[in-house]
């Protein structure tokens, strides 16, 4: 019996570095890239690992759950963590991270979210790789979810350390990963006894095995099925032009805040100001007498393909997330999240107007 999954031609290591090179080219990168065999968390946790240890002082920036995972891994390495803290509604500010740095001269080390899916933030990475490079120190960012959604530029920012996932804004495979690595960051993790090696984390096995024997030998079989997929959503990407890709999710954030806010029934924004509002989702603050998880349920029993989800944790109760992104930056994936959240809330005896709603979104695209 055949299926179109089973019984493909193995995957060549030509092929393998030719997809590599279009991330190269979706980053605007010349730094290594490349391409990890498993989820974003692989290379986010391996990047950590290998760049930091006893001896870094490191600057955490927490905007949301993200943030808070990096600087547990940074203090399971053995450094000094010194964290910037601010509410998931609201975005950092460059001028904070240098206040860090006049307190702190010895940060070597900076950890960053791009955007947090989960909290619906953005943050202005542009200004803080300025600072962070007059300071000299290493730049970690995690942009698993800005990636297609807003532009993601390692070289220009001075990123050292960019990680990117296929699986939200790209439309694209979640068992496969990317990072670009700057030199600067293969010299520190070289120096770093602690480095993960012999160990799927160690970064620095795949660039000894791979890059440095000129990607002419996989080190081990590929998830062949994942790089297949995230060679097609890098085409489909490249076809549609990536500039195209990230206006369709920025008018399907301004649709979905002008919608909601048209809407009423108690439910506004969660991140006040739209200019720290995430082009990938947006997040919902709904009335303190009703339970998101509650709201969502309910519209996922009318339609369960909607890209709707409440938040995690303690915010399970009071936000909303529309994960616009993706195939679901459409305006009738936005409209359909709008009308369902409506009926959710009328159904509670909230006060809405669905075509008020449908209207604003509608010009928000325009």
């Amino acid at each position: 019996m055949t299926h179109p999954f089973l019984d493909l031609p193995p995957l060549t290591a030509q092929r393998f570095a030719a997809i590599e090179d279009r991330v190269a080219r979706l980053l605007d990168t010349r730094q290594d890239v490349l391409i990890t065999q498993g989820e974003a968390l692989l290379p986010l946790e391996g990047a950590i690992r290998a760049a930091a240890g006893p001896g870094t002082v490191a600057l955490n920036v927490i905007t949301g759950p993200y943030g808070q995972t990096f600087g547990n891994w940074l203090r399971d390495a053995g450094a000094t963590v010194h964290d910037i803290s601010v509410p998931f509604h609201t975005a950092v500010r460059a001028e904070q991270i240098s206040a860090a740095f006049a307190e702190h001269p010895e940060i070597d080390f900076v950890s960053l979210v791009h955007a947090e899916a989960a909290t619906g933030n953005t943050n202005p990475v542009a200004e803080i790789g300025e600072v962070v490079r007059r300071q000299g120190a290493l730049f970690y960012l995690d942009a698993v979810a800005s990636v297609g959604a807003e532009p993601v530029l390692p070289d220009a920012w001075g990123v050292d350390l960019c990680v990117i996932g296929a699986q939200k804004a790209m439309g694209g495979p979640a068992g496969v990963s990317a990072i670009s690595v700057s030199e600067r960051a293969w010299a520190r993790m070289a120096a770093n006894p602690n480095a993960p090696r012999r160990s799927y984390l160690s970064l620095l096995d795949w660039k000894e095995r791979w890059l440095d024997a000129g990607r002419t030998a996989l080190p081990h079989a590929p998830a062949q099925l994942e790089m297949l997929a995230l060679d097609a959503c890098l085409e489909r990407i490249e076809a549609d032009g990536p500039k195209t890709v990230m206006a369709r999710h920025r008018g399907a954030a301004r649709a979905t805040r002008a919608g909601a806010l048209a809407l009423g029934g108690g439910l506004e924004p969660y991140v006040h100001e739209a200019a720290d509002a995430a082009p990938v989702a947006t997040t919902l603050r709904v009335p303190s007498a009703m339970a998101a998880s509650e709201l969502v349920a309910h519209a996922l029993a009318a339609d369960p393909a909607l890209p709707l989800a409440a938040g995690g944790g303690a915010l399970a109760k009071e936000m909303i997330r529309v994960n616009h992104y993706g195939p679901d930056a459409t305006p009738e994936a936005v409209d359909a999240c709008l009308a369902a959240l409506g009926a959710a809330l009328a159904e509670r005896g909230a006060t809405v107007h669905t075509q008020e709603a449908r209207r604003a979104a509608e010009q928000a695209w325009r």
